[in-house]
């Protein structure tokens, strides 16, 4: 599988693993000017790339970078990103500072991680019934601690 990056900015950098055993490439900050998060507030930030990979069945997943989670306490707006292998607009990644102290995100900034994921396409079906299973459904915390 290829994914094929476009830079839509001059100055974006194309992401890479930091490791041979990392699971994610980085994604980079593409910034005109340094950008503020304030605590609790959330931005957009761009990354100057747009992405399409060799496959339709993947699905690009952006997750936070752990050390900048644990250290500062930035993280994804919405938990986890996603984007669709037909997606061809700008890659951006929403930063939320849930720290006390303000944040501020340079260009060239590695600000999160791309991961590749297989994505399965289901048949959709609807039944009057489902199969019985030993937990049926039973929800939060009913298979105990």
């Amino acid at each position: 599988m290829i994914l094929n990056f476009q830079k839509i900015r001059d100055q974006a950098i194309v992401p890479e693993r930091a490791t041979v055993g990392s699971a994610g490439l980085d994604l980079c900050a593409c910034l005109d000017a340094p950008v503020t998060i304030l605590p609790g507030k959330i931005a957009m930030i761009p990354t100057g790339l747009s992405c399409a990979p060799s496959e339709s069945d993947v699905a690009l997943m952006i997750y936070a970078r752990s050390g900048l989670a644990c250290k500062y306490g930035i993280g994804l707006a919405n938990g986890v990103g996603v984007v669709d292998a037909d997606y061809r607009g700008e890659i951006c990644v929403a930063l939320i500072n849930q720290s006390a102290s303000e944040f501020t995100v340079t260009d060239g900034m590695r600000i999160a991680q791309l991961v590749v994921m297989p994505i399965l396409c289901p048949t959709i079906s609807l039944v009057s019934e489902l199969p019985d299973t030993e937990r049926g459904s039973g929800g939060f915390g009913s298979t105990g601690l």
